[in-house]
């Protein structure tokens, strides 16, 4: 179920789900960033250099392609964060927020490139990761739902 109020394309998109796992819940498997391999299909590893807060820089090691660094840019405790990974002529950034709303959770992952390159990563990278993402997003929920 894409968010409402964000144009999919390949430079920018989103997936939300629902689940009656708390938003403590999934707060817990999204800032627990040694482990988001266990649910982020395509990724090898992560790791965060320091405590999950802004400004914090980590590593990310996807299954293909080259190791990247990202930082922390934006985090309201137990509801949202953004991190950002610089790319050559511009960034991708990713935003994971959550809501509770009549007693059900809901969490939002979104994903949008900009820069002079955001077209060309978009293509290369936002394709894939838009295909990939419904996959990711339900692999939360089951293990935040166990």
């Amino acid at each position: 179920m894409a968010s409402l109020g964000i144009a999919q394309s390949n430079t920018h998109f989103s997936y939300s789900l629902e689940t009656s796992a708390s938003p403590t819940k999934i707060w817990q498997i999204w800032s627990d960033v040694a482990n988001w391999q266990q649910w982020d299909t395509g990724l090898k590893s992560a790791e965060l250099s320091g405590a999950f807060a802004i400004g914090t820089k980590g590593k990310l090691i996807p299954d293909k392609g080259p190791k990247s660094s990202f930082i922390l840019t934006e985090l309201v405790a137990g509801k949202s964060y953004t991190f950002k990974t610089k790319l050559p002529l511009g960034a991708l950034y990713v935003k994971r927020y959550l809501e509770e709303k009549e007693g059900k959770t809901y969490f939002t992952h979104e994903v949008w490139f900009t820069g002079l390159s955001k077209g060309i990563f978009g293509n290369a990278l936002g394709k894939n990761y838009r295909r990939i993402l419904p996959e990711v997003m339900t692999q939360i929920r089951e293990i935040a739902e166990r």
